[in-house]
């Protein structure tokens, strides 16, 4: 056999001064990923967990709802004939003066009221019909009912306004990073064992190692769909919803291009939800067209969902009522079978359909988001999918309250607690780069970025007590 020889180490080829050391690469590389993860974490940690209780709660909308609200919900007795709608909007508006109805939703159960949207001197209001007696059982104020709150809350923190709302969407983003972050640090380096990967040791309660793996190991099973849960919510976000909307549109990958049947398209600056309830995020922003006014008894609502029928939207649609007098009827439903979505826009003299998009018409991205939507709230496989939704909603509390646990265990007195920085720079600006790369597709974590850059420059590092708090 050969043996090998070794050159010696005057022979050997010189090392790049600038290459880093496979014992030093790795570990820098962990330590600049979990300094973020950390910092990410002990941030956003609060937000998500109300952002988690309130989906959680939201989830189940449909059955909470339909116990407070029973009486308003359903009928006592169920006739062989309705009114129609004419007749219940005719004599809801004479009972009760200051009342303009906007729209009216038609169910597919018998059982069920009919749910008008309505201005009750100026307030938005939704009022409940029995179809067959005309008589209004029920009233709720639509800034007071239980969805409104946890809407509220999961969307704008309760206090509401653009910042809650722009607080949320930062906090969602990074959401995303810190699921990203979070499986870099939890994938085993070494030999891996089960236990405290796919199974949490919890052999020493209130450890360090107990918390970690309550931590990390749900983090992992439930990491897929709290990807999909948070990127599915992005779409109704403020800054990036509407980028997302901007890229469908020009990729024409949202719905299809604008058709009238028997007109050239307006030049309208009317949107479809501005005019509209119950209207799909992939046509929310479908342009709405002007009727033909001039010369025509305008048509009954009965007989726009006579047109429905016939154009076969499934129930549960809702009637939009014209605004103004080239106004047009508008005939929706988010469905909570997607495949179902409908947008219709009706002329109230003609009766011709204007528009009519479809699910089935929408580009490929529209599709998808409808699909994430769906799931978002809890409708796209019916109570599995509620199901899901609550334990990924309570693994993100326990994720919270098991990392605080965690950092107060190894927290000095007097510091923050933080990971050190790496030892190696250019591992740092190399993870720097790739997290200011995310912040150009997210724009808000961009912001946020440089806002944290800025302040370590500017404030931390000039300021002793600061500098102190903050180091390992």
């Amino acid at each position: 056999m050969k043996a090998t020889v070794t050159p010696p180490a005057s022979t050997r080829p010189p090392r790049d001064k600038h290459q880093i050391a496979p014992s030093r690469l790795l570990p820098s590389l962990y330590q600049a990923v979990w300094r973020w993860h950390f910092y990410a974490g002990i941030i956003f940690a609060p937000f998500l967990m109300i952002l988690a209780f309130s989906g959680g709660v939201y989830l189940f909308k449909p059955q909470i709802e339909g116990y407070l609200y029973k009486d308003m919900l359903t009928v006592r007795a169920v006739a062989p004939a309705a009114l129609s709608a004419d007749e219940i909007i005719a004599k809801t508006e004479r009972a009760y003066p200051g009342t303009s109805i906007s729209s009216i939703t038609y169910t597919d159960q018998p059982q069920e009221t009919i749910k008008l949207n309505a201005a009750r001197n100026g307030v938005s209001t939704t009022m409940y019909a029995d179809p067959y007696t005309g008589n209004i059982v029920g009233l709720l104020n639509n800034d007071s009912t239980f969805s409104a709150f946890f809407k509220k809350m999961h969307s704008q923190l309760v206090i509401g306004g653009t910042w809650a709302n722009r607080l949320v969407e930062l906090a969602a983003c990074w959401a995303l990073l810190l699921v990203v972050t979070g499986l870099y640090l939890w994938w085993p380096r070494n030999k891996a064992s089960i236990w405290g990967t796919v199974l949490p040791r919890l052999s020493r309660p209130g450890s360090r190692q107990f918390w970690r793996d309550l931590h990390a190991v749900p983090a992992f099973w439930l990491s897929l769909f709290m990807i999909l849960l948070i990127a599915s919510g992005l779409p109704w976000s403020g800054v990036l919803g509407k980028q997302i909307d901007r890229f469908a549109n020009a990729t024409n990958t949202s719905y299809p291009p604008y058709a009238l049947s028997f007109m050239t398209k307006p030049d309208a600056v009317t949107v479809t939800k501005d005019i509209a309830d119950d209207v799909p995020w992939a046509t929310e922003n479908l342009p709405v067209p002007e009727s033909a006014a001039g010369g025509y008894i305008p048509l009954q609502v009965q007989e726009v969902a006579e047109i429905a029928d016939r154009q076969q939207v499934q129930k549960p649609y809702t009637i939009s009522l014209p605004q103004g007098e080239r106004g047009v009827y508008t005939i929706s439903t988010a469905h909570s079978r997607p495949g179902n979505n409908a947008t219709l826009h009706i002329d109230p003299y003609s009766g011709a359909v204007l528009t009519d998009v479809r699910f089935a018409d929408y580009g490929f991205m529209a599709k998808l988001i409808t699909l994430g939507i769906a799931m978002h709230e809890g409708k796209l496989f019916g109570w599995p999918n509620q199901l899901l939704g609550l334990l990924t909603c309570i693994g993100i509390m326990l994720m919270s309250v098991s990392a605080y646990t965690m950092w107060r265990k190894r927290k000095p007195s007097g510091k923050l607690g933080a990971p050190g920085r790496p030892q190696e720079k250019r591992v740092r600006r190399g993870v720097l780069l790739i997290m200011l790369a995310c912040g150009v597709l997210m724009p808000l974590v961009g912001l946020s970025l440089l806002a944290v850059l800025a302040l370590d420059m500017l404030v931390i590092r000039r300021i002793p007590t600061l500098k102190h708090w903050f180091s390992a």
